[in-house]
């Protein structure tokens, strides 16, 4: 599944460190998200879309 957590988090200014800490996990958590090696669970998608003031689609695409 592609994302834009990478760029919303950069847009911000935020070290993959400091995303995680304020999303209450790991920067290596947040790495792995950006990479696409790790699809969050819907309650972590739903944490990181409400940080960015946005929604879970916007965030999250599936490719089909």
């Amino acid at each position: 599944m592609r994302n834009d957590v990478r760029e919303l988090r950069e847009a911000r200014g935020l070290a993959q460190g400091q995303l995680g800490v304020a999303l209450g996990v790991s920067r290596q958590t947040i790495n792995s998200i950006e990479t696409g090696r790790f699809d969050p669970s819907l309650p972590l998608a739903i944490t990181i879309a409400r940080y960015f003031n946005s929604t879970v689609e916007e965030i999250f695409h599936v490719d089909h």
